[in-house]
């Protein structure tokens, strides 16, 4: 699976993108029809700890998932955004069985 990563006005290390491929490339053992994601990160000017976006929208065939979660770091985003989807893949998978 093509796992692309995107940071908006910032660079990542490659500690952070490994830790996200990772992550991301694990939802295929859920479900084995993804094509590929794409997780972009951004950091919110907000007054709080909590600036730190993930969003992640995994392509599969029909529709497409979406999940964005804010936290105060970026592994702690992404590690609650891939919760949301892999909930939505159950759910996805459920309807194709009916």
């Amino acid at each position: 699976m093509k796992v692309s990563i995107n940071a908006v006005k910032f660079k990542t290390d490659k500690k952070l993108e490994a830790f996200i491929s990772e992550k991301v490339e694990k939802l295929s053992g859920v479900y084995d029809g993804i094509m590929g994601s794409e997780v972009t990160l951004k950091l919110e000017n907000a007054e709080t700890q909590d600036n730190k976006v993930a969003e992640i929208r995994l392509l599969i065939k029909g529709n497409d998932l979406f999940a964005k979660k804010q936290s105060a770091t970026f592994e702690e985003a992404t590690d609650t955004a891939i919760d949301a989807l892999r909930k939505q893949l159950d759910k996805h998978k459920m309807k194709l069985r009916k």
